[in-house]
This record gives structure tokens, C-alpha cells and sequence, in this order.
């Protein structure tokens, strides 16, 4: 299977009259994308704003951050399963907006969803502090539940970003990458001598607000199965989880997974790329032993010779990486890890909630609890009305000078476990 990936560079984000991208400024009409975002009868209203990389500005509460995509040609359509028909994706050619994104926020749920720092101290810890952020913040009409409120809103930022997407359909990409993948035949005859690796991925899945989709489906509901990498590139897999900010796979996260560009990177050169393997974290003993009984089945019916098998949420997720880690170490397949750490404020707990002697070459995204004061910041896009309740704060977050005492748990993609960020440990 092949991927053209079509970079579309955003220099600025402005409001306008009309909505295009023009000398890689993108233009959004606020007028036309209300009415893309209130489509779904359970919101109430919608404010934009604009955050930019060293502006004084703090999003929150911050729900999922998505990168505007446009499939070009090939089958299928970006999301699939949840914004367009469920073609299977992959292949053909498709163009991003490289630069910038669109951040869903409101008051969903309060306590599970993070910060974003756009200067200061916190801004060093997220990703997103680096992109033009197009940010949403969505009310819900009144009575609604808590899951109504998240599924509306996590739908309006995909038909945003979709509607955003589609303004470079016609554009010329500044550059483009080329990602391609070999049937099983061909990988053997074309790479004889290359070791065989694989991406395994465990999607959170622990139930209600803890979810994770797969072109369409809950990931809970699911089998562990066989993906194209360049599948997740179209958007086959999105999040819809309220989990703690940290370490969440946003959709962002998932549309640029960097395991995937850094496997495809020594494909052909040190590795043959296999595949990827998707399985769930699920709350039940049964449901655990299932996904990882069938996870390392996968490996060893694909004759893997080694695989990264990556982490998303904490605590009752250890057990699953350890379950995958320990069976598919037990096929003869070398396993790396990649997580992070609940270690304490002082970094002397445990880290993981299980261990196992098998789980030997460990990556990590870095201590979560590790404490961080950050500053006033002049504009707060969104409302610090639950700053306190957020995983990693604390009734005495909030101090009197305006700053916060958090730990890293509280900012968005701090710790994330695909290590899509720069902090770690030796």
C-alpha cells in the first residue's frame, strides 16, 4: 500500500470574510464554520480564538487537538467511519496543514481534560505549543449528559477540521513524503535478510469517556487486528477520550504517531516494517487475557522478529502492557516498550503498577507527578474554573499570585506515551 503525503505549510491563522488558504495564510469565516460546528442540535453555541507559539495565552480545559487533513486521491475519505463513508484508507494521496491545528474545549469533563501553555515553563512540555492553534470552545444545550456533550463535540471538531482540510484540495503541497508497505510475499523476497518488526498499539478503551475509535467502531467492542500504518494516517483511528492529559493520544497524536514516520524511516534500511497491530485496554481480567492472548497469536503467525508495543493511560493499562509484553516476549519476539511514570512527586514510587522481568528495554515519556509552577498567563481561552479538579492539581493549585503548582499530568502530551514529545529518562 501507498501514501502520498502532501505537506501543506500554514504560516498564520486570520479570521476573514471567506474561508480559503492563500500564500500559506489560512483564512477562516468564522460565520461559515459556526454553522459546520453547530450542526449537531445538542450544542448551544460556539466561540473561536486564535493561539499562537509565544503568546501569553492558556487553553483549557482542552479536549482533543486535530490536524486539519484533505484525501486527494485514492479510496475512501478522512476519518473515516466517523466523518466520511468507511472505504478503506491508506493509499492514494493526501495533504495536510502542517503548522496548525484545531483544539476542541469546553467543560466536559472538568477533572480529565488538560492545559495547554502556549509561552512560559508549561510551554516546553507540550507539543501543541508549538502549532497556530484554531481553538473552539463548544457550550452544550442545558440537561445533557456528560457522554452526549463529549460524542457532540468530538464529532464538531472532525467536521471542522474536515472543512478546514478541504480548503488545500486544489493547493500544491511545499513537500511530499512517500510512504509505502509491502504484502507479506513481497517484504520476504524484497528484504531476506532484514529483521521483521511490527508496531504494536494499545488503544484505551476502559469504557464510557475512555474511548478510542477505529474507522467508526469503539475500540472496546474490537479484536486485535492487522492495520496499514498509512491507514492511521487518514484519520482510521481517532481518540475520544477524557483521560488524563499527560499522556492521552489526541487525534493529533494519532494522525502523526511518530513510531509509525520513524519505523517507515529505517524500512528497507535497517527493518522490514510489517504492519501495525491495534489492541485495547479493556477494565476485565477475561477482556485483558483475550486482547493479549490474540496480540501475541498476531506476532507470531506474521513470524516477527521484533516489535514496539506502545502504551496510552496508566494504572489499569500497566497490566495489559505487561500481559502483551510478557506473551509476545514468550513467542521469541523481542519487545520494547514504551510508557511513562507515575513515580511519586519525589520519583522514588514505583512506576508502573506492574512489572515483569520481561520488560527489559523500556522507553519513558517521563514522571507525570513531577511537580511544575506555571505563571499567570494574560488570557485564558476557555475557563479556569476547573483548574483545580484537573488530574495532577489540587486544591491548592490555584496561588495567590495567579500561578498554578500542577504537576506534569495536567498539560497536554507532556508525557505522552509514543513519545511524542522531548522528555524521558535514564
Amino acid at each position: 500500500m501507498k501514501l502520498e503525503m502532501g505537506h501543506i505549510n500554514i504560516k498564520d491563522v486570520q479570521f476573514g470574510s471567506e474561508s480559503k488558504i492563500a500564500d500559506g495564510v489560512l483564512y477562516v469565516s468564522e460565520d461559515a464554520l459556526r454553522q459546520v460546528v453547530l450542526e449537531d442540535e445538542k450544542l448551544k453555541s460556539v466561540s473561536f480564538d486564535i493561539a499562537k507559539p509565544g503568546e501569553s495565552v492558556r487553553i483549557t480545559p482542552v479536549k482533543d487537538v486535530i490536524e486539519p487533513r484533505v484525501k486527494v486521491e485514492g479510496q475512501g475519505g478522512i476519518f473515516p467511519g466517523v466523518i466520511s463513508k468507511v472505504g478503506t484508507v491508506g493509499s492514494g494521496k493526501t495533504y495536510a496543514l502542517k503548522g496548525m491545528a484545531v483544539v476542541t474545549a469546553g467543560k466536559i469533563v472538568g477533572f480529565q481534560e488538560g492545559i495547554i501553555d502556549m509561552t512560559g515553563p508549561g510551554a516546553d512540555y507540550t507539543p501543541f505549543s508549538k502549532l497556530i492553534n484554531l481553538v473552539m470552545v463548544i457550550e452544550p444545550i442545558a440537561d445533557i449528559k456528560q457522554h452526549q456533550y463529549e460524542k457532540a463535540v468530538r464529532l464538531a471538531g472532525f467536521r471542522a477540521a474536515t472543512y478546514i482540510g478541504e480548503l488545500a484540495r486544489e493547493l500544491t503541497p511545499d513537500e511530499t513524503h512517500i510512504y509505502e508497505t509491502c504484502t507479506m510475499k513481497e517484504g520476504l523476497e524484497k528484504y531476506p535478510e532484514l529483521p521483521r518488526v511490527a508496531y504494536v498499539q494499545m488503544l484505551q478503551s476502559q469504557g464510557l469517556l475512555h474511548d478510542t475509535y477505529v474507522y467508526g467502531v469503539d475500540a472496546k467492542q474490537t479484536l486485535p487486528t492487522i492495520l496499514n500504518p498509512t491507514e492511521v494516517m487518514d484519520g482510521a483511528i481517532v481518540s475520544g477520550n477524557c483521560v488524563s492529559a499527560c499522556d492521552k493520544n489526541t487525534t493529533y497524536h494519532h494522525l502523526n504517531n511518530p513510531v509509525i514516520t520513524d519505523l517507515f524511516a529505517e524500512h528497507g534500511k535497517t527493518i522490514n516494517f510489517v504492519c501495525q497491530i491495534i489492541t485495547n485496554e479493556n477494565v476485565y481480567l477475561a477482556d485483558k487475557e483475550r486482547s493479549s492472548d490474540w496480540t501475541a497469536k498476531l506476532c507470531k503467525m506474521l513470524d516477527l522478529d521484533g516489535i514496539i508495543l506502545s502504551q496510552e493511560g496508566f494504572g489499569n493499562p500497566d497490566t495489559d502492557l505487561i500481559m502483551n509484553c510478557k506473551k509476545i516476549e514468550a513467542q521469541g519476539v523481542k519487545t520494547v516498550i514504551i510508557t511513562d511514570e507515575y513515580a511519586g512527586r519525589d520519583g522514588k514510587s514505583q512506576s508502573l503498577a506492574d512489572a515483569d522481568a520481561a520488560a527489559d528495554a523500556v522507553v519513558t515519556g517521563g514522571n507525570a507527578n513531577q511537580v511544575i509552577i506555571l505563571p499567570k498567563l494574560d488570557k485564558v481561552i476557555g475557563t479556569m474554573d476547573y483548574i483545580t479538579k484537573i488530574a495532577g492539581a489540587s486544591d491548592e493549585t490555584l496561588r495567590e499570585d495567579g500561578s498554578l503548582e500542577v504537576e506534569l499530568q495536567v498539560i497536554t502530551g507532556a508525557t505522552n506515551e509514543t513519545g511524542f514529545n522531548r522528555l524521558s529518562a535514564r
